[in-house]
């Protein structure tokens, strides 16, 4: 009978040590999830891909569009921009699991010729940022 546990409990140790994943494995899991089943809806949208950057800790997603580059579409699409990101953080398109492991999210809103309309890093801070619904432009830092 003692042999018997002692088989399972080696058995189930070296199942758990396999199950396990490291950060590199997640971001690379997590980028091949989304490029086969993200979709992104909204004006002018026309695709979106993720890329890793494994020795970056980084996530650079892009959402392309048949926007033109302009100072109304720009204008418009940085005060959006937020409102999207939470919902792809609500959808697990941004991974809240990756973020708390120090993974970045580098997200940009493109145009038709690939110029930025709005693009947000989305680590720790902006998280929290986004989920509390406060403004980054509001900080202020404590003088000494």
């Amino acid at each position: 009978m003692k042999k018997i546990t002692q088989i399972a409990f080696v058995f189930a140790v070296v199942l758990f040590l396999v199950s396990c994943k490291n950060t590199k494995q997640k971001i690379q899991e997590h980028v091949s999830t989304y490029n086969n089943s993200s979709t992104i809806k909204g004006h002018g949208i026309t695709s979106t891909a993720a890329k890793a950057f494994l020795n970056d800790n980084k996530i650079e997603i892009r959402i392309e569009t048949n926007l033109e580059e302009n100072d109304s579409n720009k204008t418009a699409y940085k005060e959006s921009f937020p409102e999207l990101l939470k919902e792809m953080i609500k959808n697990n398109q941004i991974s809240t699991e990756l973020i708390d492991e120090g993974v970045k999210f580098d997200v940009y809103f493109l145009a038709y010729n690939n110029a930025i309309l709005a693009q947000q890093l989305v680590d720790k801070d902006e998280l929290a940022v986004l989920e509390n619904g406060a403004s980054t432009d509001n900080k202020e830092t404590a003088k000494l």
